[in-house]
């Protein structure tokens, strides 16, 4: 797959608190269209349970972690080992680690098969990511509407579709002021895989 020359102008999201960068065409469709297929078809995807006040429910999504083997990541009571890079996965951390100017060591990976499937409102502020992380997140399938959340001023929202072959960046304090969620919408039929680099500490 050839390098894409993406547009270095970044949409700006949040209004303070934060800084959250948007590329809506960062990788080519023909890339793009290439990775989707190739990660449906090549990742060790499960479904994981997680507890929600208490209760164990399955998670609305299929999930996998990849990167360093020796170093865990977990999350809302899951311990997850990662799989080795993949030629495709470290293609795709390459390019987005040019962009972001960070070194990442995991990436947790989410398809999301129809519109029934969703992420809740949450930060990701484990403290394995260190005070101000740099969260990448890519995606590639059908458009899905991604929302903010002021963490102290619930009304305060926005929102924005991210679209096949983009690139979001959050950074700075985004993760200690701002939730974000992937809400349902039950009138998409098509499926999305979301990469979500992130740099773990040791």
């Amino acid at each position: 797959m050839q390098q894409n020359l993406f547009d270095s102008s970044a949409e700006k999201l949040l209004p303070f608190d934060g800084e959250v960068e948007y590329y809506p065409s960062f990788f080519s469709m023909e890339d793009s269209n290439n990775f989707l297929s190739t990660l449906k078809e090549k990742i060790n995807w499960v479904q994981e349970p997680i507890k929600i006040f208490g209760k164990e429910v399955m998670q609305p999504r299929l999930t996998a972690l990849y990167g360093d083997p020796k170093i865990p990541y977990g999350y809302s009571g899951i311990e997850m080992r990662a799989y080795p890079w993949s030629i495709d996965l470290k293609e795709i951390k390459e390019r987005v680690e040019d962009a972001a100017d960070q070194e990442f060591t995991h990436v947790l990976l989410n398809y999301y098969r129809t519109g029934e499937d969703s992420m809740g409102w949450h930060r990701d502020n484990e403290p394995v990511l260190g005070l101000n992380p740099v969260i990448a997140s890519v995606s590639f399938g059908e458009e899905r509407a991604f929302q903010f959340r002021h963490y102290h001023k619930k009304e305060l929202k926005r929102e924005i579709k991210l679209q096949h072959g983009s690139l979001l960046i959050m950074k700075g304090e985004t993760q200690h002021h701002w939730e974000h969620q992937l809400p349902k919408r039950k009138r998409i039929s098509g499926g999305r895989i979301n990469l979500t680099f992130r740099k773990i500490l040791t």
